[in-house]
């Protein structure tokens, strides 16, 4: 499915759409360029679960946000990481066994050990202020 998104509140609404087919342990791996908007579509998508958005903020630096609601999210942004082998040493693992929504920035930097259900979502821009969001 692909949408465009002329705005947050488009993002936002698409990133509901979603929420309605995602489990509560699903793993979703966001794909784009850096200012895609692959952390508005987190904000979108934990304030479907009820989780104000103004919570979520890019974990660039700290790796891994965690926000709790009805359902626990855990936001990791690895863009930083170095490789699959600094994920295992940090303990991070872990948390993708844990009950709770996992969404993770830069995914393919832990391709290999990703569960093979995992949900992507690929953020692309179009032209300035427009965005198409693409799950597959």
């Amino acid at each position: 499915m692909k949408w465009l998104s002329h705005s947050v509140e488009d993002t936002y609404e698409v990133a509901s759409e979603i929420a309605k087919k995602i489990g509560p342990s699903d793993t979703i791996c966001l794909f784009g360029d850096l200012g895609a908007g692959k952390t508005t579509f987190v904000k979108g998508l934990v304030k479907s679960f009820g989780i104000a958005p103004e919570q979520v903020s890019s974990p660039t630096f700290v790796y891994l946000n965690i926000y709790q609601g009805p359902v626990s999210f855990y936001h990791f942004d690895l863009y930083r990481l170095k490789d699959e082998a600094a994920f295992l040493s940090m303990g991070f693992d872990e948390y993708l066994d844990q009950e709770g929504i996992k969404c993770i920035e830069w995914s393919e930097k832990i391709a290999s050990i990703l569960p093979s259900n995992v949900i992507k979502i690929t953020l692309t821009h179009v032209n300035e202020g427009t965005r198409q969001i693409e799950k597959s």
